[in-house]
């Protein structure tokens, strides 16, 4: 067997960026862009929304601040997915793939969900509560599955309460379903980046 032979089936496979293992994904930049999503879009929809709002915002302000959120957020957990596939093997890399395409069924499937069911109940302000409920539901989901895919305890319980979070918002009116969504929703986004940067730091003191 020659040298660069017995070289080649030694070397070690290479490690993300992060310090953590193939396939181990970290969510500290995401958490942040998905938690101010949460915070600052619906929170200000929550003051800005109902009969005696707190404060006078434009209608579309809220959503801005959602969507810039969610962008950076998508961006920031499609980057550190990708980073996290180094190294990896076939089958994670695929499993990998698979759970980001999730993303794009899902929420296609729930954009003809509510607009099928919107159309047919003629009833198209039902669209302002059921998307941005739908949307987290949505998300806490595809969390369940990418923490049971990834073994990530801390990502699979986030997906938890955020999925019973979006559907216990459903029972208040305005502005109470954005108020449920911003200080539960975005709360647990908090504590979940806390959570996060300890267990990234665990898992370089470990290596």
């Amino acid at each position: 067997m020659s040298t660069a032979t017995l070289t080649t089936r030694t070397a070690p496979a290479p490690v993300p960026a992060a310090g953590l293992r193939p396939g181990d994904v970290d969510n500290r930049a995401a958490y942040v862009g998905f938690g101010l999503a949460w915070l600052l879009g619906h929170g200000g929809a929550a003051l800005s929304r109902g009969d005696d709002p707190l404060v006078v915002l434009p209608e579309w302000l809220p959503m801005a601040l959602l969507g810039v959120g969610l962008l950076a957020g998508t961006v920031f957990a499609t980057r550190a997915a990708l980073r996290s596939q180094r190294g990896a093997d076939t089958a994670d890399v695929f499993s990998g793939r698979l759970l980001g395409l999730s993303w794009v069924v899902g929420f296609a499937a729930l954009a003809l969900a509510i607009t099928g069911l919107t159309s047919s109940l003629d009833m198209p302000e039902l669209a302002d509560t059921l998307w941005p409920a739908g949307s987290g539901l949505m998300v806490g989901l595809i969390y369940l599955s990418e923490g049971a895919a990834r073994r990530n305890v801390l990502h699979y319980g986030l997906g938890v309460w955020l999925a019973l979070v979006s559907t216990i918002a459903l029972s208040f009116g305005t502005p109470g379903l954005f108020q449920v969504l911003a200080a539960a929703g975005g709360g647990g986004y908090v504590v979940a980046t806390a959570l996060e940067f300890r267990r990234v730091a665990a898992v370089r003191r470990r290596r």
